[in-house]
């Protein structure tokens, strides 16, 4: 495929960014105190690593022994992996989007995508198997063919997964 060399030119651009904007930050507060920093960061990261990897492993577990769906586990656990990584990674861009993963609004958001893309990318079956039931809305639409005379019931609605949410 060809993710290959894009990855390879994203990393070389968040080098370039890093290493430009740990000069700019040296040059603000001195070198000494920059690179103290960044050893900080980088430290907090290195801690937090086995911790968050040691709590999605528990609630992973904790969600297979209850036979509930452990993907919203999983998902949360791998967001705040990749958050202690990033503040694990020697850089202020890259330890403040680390930190951003741990803010509640963002790291949802961040789950909820890490959801849809392997919702997207695995079989429905699948998806519903790591993250259980899914609720969809199913809208009822006239067909534009001739009009026909009124049915005495509603007619059935067709859902691919999920169950059915009637807002009537």
């Amino acid at each position: 495929m060809r993710r290959v060399p894009l990855i390879g030119l994203a990393v070389i651009g968040t080098v370039v960014v890093e290493i430009a904007v740990f000069v700019a930050v040296a040059r603000s507060v001195g070198w000494a105190w920059a690179f103290a920093a960044l050893l900080a960061v980088s430290a907090l990261g290195g801690w937090l690593v086995p911790r968050q990897g040691v709590r999605a492993w528990r609630r992973f577990q904790a969600a297979a022994a209850e036979d509930h769906a452990p993907g919203r586990q999983v998902t949360d656990g791998l967001v705040g992996l990749i958050g202690a990584l990033l503040l694990a990674v020697p850089g202020f861009v890259t330890g403040l989007l680390g930190a951003a993963l741990f803010a509640p609004a963002l790291r949802s958001y961040a789950r909820d995508r890490v959801e849809r893309s392997v919702e997207r990318h695995t079989s429905p079956t699948l998806a519903g198997n790591l993250f259980g039931p899914r609720r969809v809305r199913v809208r009822r639409t006239r067909a534009s063919s001739p009009p026909s005379p009124p049915p005495t019931s509603p007619p059935p609605t067709a859902a691919i997964e999920g169950e059915i949410v009637d807002d009537s």
